[in-house]
């Protein structure tokens, strides 16, 4: 992909860190950084600049003399070296690096242009610095995240490379790619900044819009499974409530279902009345585009602000060459990321829910009426059909709801009350990423049941186009269970497929 502005787009972002494309850098735009380079570095002759000449955060009062510049420059990489716990999953650390190159080419950090070479040779390489999950408190953006890329960067530290886990130096000797290094501010430039929260948060929206396309699916196929009703997700009833997201949710469920024998027209049932029949169905069912229209509005609202984010500068200072000045400010500060990612974090809970009460209605049979306990299409009692894997999708879903709590919230001052509110985006992002893994967990095991149930009422060919699909998809992973047999391996294929599936959006 060749980066010819310093726009990206989430569907960009997606092909370079989903699918590994290449990254080829405009000259036009690397022109761009070096201007931005070129005027830093006069300009910051004989004047005091933070991060420059000075120390960082509460030691800012104290004057670096020149001959210690470089060494500040280095000094602040290794010394925020200080996370702790798992690596970040190097699918993260992919966005991340692409993040903070697409800062850089908005010409305002002041960096060399061997910053932005290297960062796009470290994707194109597919080489993942060795970041760990835990140290930001996303105020001055993610400086200890970004502290362990920088100095994978400046050839220390490990990577992950070809599934090993090596010293940077050592890769970086054997591609034949060149160490940064320091002119100016590098150093800081590449700690500074919201690239961690921002690349995490953009790998939970785009893996959130694929749990939309699965939810919706699976509440169709439920719904053929229980011979509903179409008029709750007909445009009729959904256009008179005013919100967006309903009316679109509701709109793919009738393209789903286009061509299913199993859905029924309300018109039919105001001629007759079937004793025991019931009217309408239960909410999980029925209420599918109130539920999940919010969650479509969530995803799409938090997608528009981290595409402005990795579309802007995060850093601090901000270097300006067109008004002629350097400015001080907060950009590297990440509400906005946090906030978004605290919504989606709810809605994908949300979504999550839905899932587990629509598959406690197919394994309830006192509650469905069709189907008998927990799909079981063994011999009751000896067998146990789905009972067990139920247990993992309610614990896998109350381990979200405890999570959906904000992380907005929990602003702790720190850094000498330097720092006195954060926004602790990045842990927003990562617990986001724990709900989004979670509800790919329960959506499997879901799948799982409606598969069963589909077997179990002999339906498969009444079914739409696009339910026969996944089902057969499903039923490839998934084996048509019977006798028992450990769940654990179908669980884990099925969740592959799941987060492998490409929609057409």
């Amino acid at each position: 992909m060749k980066i010819t502005t310093t726009t990206l787009t989430l569907e960009q972002v997606k092909r370079v860190v989903f699918k590994n494309e290449q990254v080829e850098l405009d000259p036009a735009v690397l022109d761009r950084v070096q201007a931005s380079f070129d005027f830093l570095k006069r300009f910051s002759d004989e004047k005091t600049i933070y991060g420059i000449n000075t120390g960082f955060g509460p030691m800012a009062r104290y004057r670096v003399d020149d001959a210690s510049r470089a060494a500040l420059q280095y000094n602040l990489i290794r010394g925020h070296c200080t996370g702790a716990g798992r690596p970040v999953p190097p699918l993260h650390v992919r966005a991340i690096l692409l993040a903070r190159l697409n800062t850089f080419l908005q010409g305002y950090s002041g960096i060399h242009p061997g910053v932005v070479t290297l960062l796009a040779g470290f994707l194109n390489h597919d080489i993942t610095p060795l970041v760990p999950e835990h140290g930001s408190v996303g105020a001055s953006g993610d400086l200890v995240q970004l502290a362990h890329v920088a100095l994978c960067l400046v050839g220390e530290g490990e990577v992950f490379y070809r599934g090993e886990r090596r010293p940077t130096r050592e890769v970086m000797d054997e591609i034949g790619l060149e160490p940064v290094r320091v002119h100016v501010r590098e150093g800081l430039a590449l700690a500074n900044g919201t690239s961690a929260m921002t690349g995490i948060g953009l790998v939970n929206v785009i893996r959130a819009r694929q749990l939309l396309e699965l939810s919706i699916r699976s509440s169709c196929l439920v719904n053929e499974i229980t011979a509903s009703f179409d008029d709750h997700f007909s445009e009729e009833l959904n256009r008179a409530k005013a919100h967006p997201g309903q009316s679109i949710v509701a709109g793919k469920m009738r393209d789903v279902l286009a061509g299913s024998r199993r859905t029924r027209k309300r018109e039919e049932y105001y001629y007759r009345h079937d004793a025991g029949e019931k009217v309408q169905e239960h909410y999980s069912l029925r209420c599918v585009p109130q539920v999940l229209g919010p969650v479509l509005e969530a995803i799409e609202g938090a997608a528009t602000v981290l595409e402005r984010e990795i579309n802007s500068a995060s850093d601090n200072p901000v270097v300006d060459r067109e008004s002629g000045n350097v400015y001080h400010g907060g950009n590297f500060h990440g509400d906005y990321v946090s906030l978004e990612m605290d919504r989606l974090k709810i809605a994908l809970t949300r979504l999550t829910m839905l899932a587990e009460r629509q598959m406690n209605y197919l394994f309830h049979d006192r509650v469905n009426g069709i189907l008998p306990p927990f799909v079981n299409l063994g011999v009751k009692g000896l067998n146990h059909g789905l009972q067990a894997a139920q247990f993992t999708a309610t614990s896998t879903t109350a381990e979200s709801q405890t999570l959906a709590f904000p992380m907005y919230l929990h602003s702790i001052p720190n850094n000498n009350d330097n720092q006195d509110i954060v926004s602790m985006g990045t842990n927003a992002a990562q617990i986001t990423a724990t709900v989004v893994e979670n509800a790919f967990q329960v959506m499997s095991i879901h799948f799982m049941a409606i598969a069963q149930a589909i077997d179990c009422l002999e339906i498969h060919d009444a079914l739409s186009p696009a339910g026969k699909e996944i089902y057969d998809e499903t039923r490839e992973r998934f084996p048509l269970l019977v006798e028992d047999r450990p769940l654990h391996g179908d669980i884990e294929r099925v969740n592959h497929f799941l987060q492998a599936k490409e929609w057409t959006r």
